[in-house]
This record gives C-alpha cells, sequence and structure tokens, in this order.
C-alpha cells in the first residue's frame, strides 16, 4: 500500500500506535478473527487481545457474538485520547486509512463503522 519510508537514522519507531493499527484493521473488516489482527499488526495473538479489550473497555468499539465469531462494531464519534487531538474524533483516521480500499470497493468501506 505505497511506498515504504526511506530509511532514516535507524531508529524503530513509528507515527500509528498498535491500537490504531488493530482499531484500523477492525474497521476494515469487522469480523476478523483475533489471529489475523495479530499476523497484520505484527503483535502476538494475547497483545492483540489486550489492545480490543482496552478499546472496547474506553468505547471504541463494542463486540457481538455471531455463531461461533466476534464481529466487531466502530463508535466513530468517539475523540482521541491525548489532550492535544481530543477535539478530533477517531473516523477521520478509519476514514484515511480506509480510503483506498474504498476506491477500490466502495461497498466495503463503512462496514462496522
Amino acid at each position: 500500500m505505497g511506498t515504504p519510508p526511506a530509511p532514516g537514522d535507524g531508529k524503530a519507531w513509528t507515527f500509528l500506535t498498535n491500537h490504531a493499527r488493530v482499531l484500523i484493521r477492525i474497521a476494515r473488516s469487522p469480523d476478523i478473527r483475533m489471529r489475523d489482527i495479530a499476523d497484520a499488526v505484527g503483535i502476538t495473538e494475547r497483545a492483540a487481545q489486550l489492545i480490543v479489550a482496552d478499546l472496547e473497555e474506553a468505547g471504541y468499539l463494542t463486540r457481538s457474538r455471531v455463531g461461533r465469531r466476534n464481529t466487531y462494531t466502530i463508535t466513530p464519534g468517539r475523540p482521541f485520547r491525548h489532550p492535544a487531538e481530543a477535539d478530533h474524533d477517531i473516523h477521520a483516521l478509519i476514514a484515511l486509512f480506509t480510503r483506498a480500499e474504498a476506491e477500490n470497493d466502495p461497498s466495503d468501506v463503512d462496514a462496522g463503522v
């Protein structure tokens, strides 16, 4: 999805937290399995479970059981947690990272959001 960043000073840091990556992954696929979230984000399945629990506890998503699987619904009106960004809601972040998919498959963009 785009060009990888150019090598910098060798320090390992990124602009998005794993919480943001998990939220975006769930927005892209509301019925995604925990194993698939972990693989996509590059974390353990246990770490993915803890992050999903954090997001659910904070009201950023809800989990519903459908048969043997979980389905997630994002609450897009929730604000960012840091005071510097608290005047923005997460919908813009999700839209930014699902826009490319929308151009390829408009029926899949707002699934779960």
